[in-house]
């Protein structure tokens, strides 16, 4: 009788109150990135993290500029995305010929700089980006990959690259076979 009571008073609040409704249309967000080169940049994410390159698409006459995108200048934009769904995450990588010339912050660490300081991808394979960074060139960044911190899983791994642009991207996914072999070899904590 009290478990019925209960789901009647929980149904008859969200009936009375009404349950809030999300407005978000889809639960990713996309990603626009600026970057210099765009055929590096591509290479890189392709490449290198293992997007996949969808339909991309231009924007062009007044537009740009009406809605404070750009000078006017008009954008051709690269849609990479992670996955087949329609809902998956986009990154979105255009390289603009503006009035002005693209500048690129050197950043020494994620918090460097304000405003978007890196990306996390979660992959099922970190050895394979490793792979796929040496034979096209991008080396670790700092000493990673490493394990992640005591409290959190210790099965998994950060590897951080930086792209063609020295935006930080984070590779996280399960340990390395190099960390693993690590980690076998170390003496166990009582």
């Amino acid at each position: 009788m009290k478990i019925q009571l209960i789901a009647f008073v929980l149904l008859f609040s969200n009936f009375v109150f009404g349950a809030k409704e999300s407005n978000f249309a889809n639960q990713t967000i996309d990603i626009g990135l600026v970057v210099k080169d765009i055929k590096k940049s591509l290479n890189f994410y392709k490449e290198v993290v293992g997007f996949e390159e969808k339909d991309g698409f231009q924007v062009t006459g007044k537009f740009p500029k009406l809605v404070g995108l750009t000078d006017g200048t008009a954008l051709k934009i690269h849609v990479l995305r992670l996955g087949e769904e329609e809902t998956a995450t986009k990154l979105k990588l255009m390289e603009v010929q503006g009035a002005k010339p693209t500048r690129v912050v050197k950043q020494p660490f994620i918090h460097s700089v304000a405003g978007i300081s890196y990306l996390t991808i979660f992959v099922n394979n970190v050895d394979q980006v490793i792979s796929q960074a040496k034979k096209l060139g991008y080396q670790a960044h700092a000493q990673s990959p490493q394990v992640l911190p005591e409290g959190l899983p210790q099965d998994i791994c950060l590897l951080m690259l930086k792209d063609p642009d020295g935006n930080f991207v984070e590779i996280v996914g399960p340990i390395t076979s190099l960390l693993k072999a690590k980690k076998s070899n170390s003496p166990k904590k009582n």
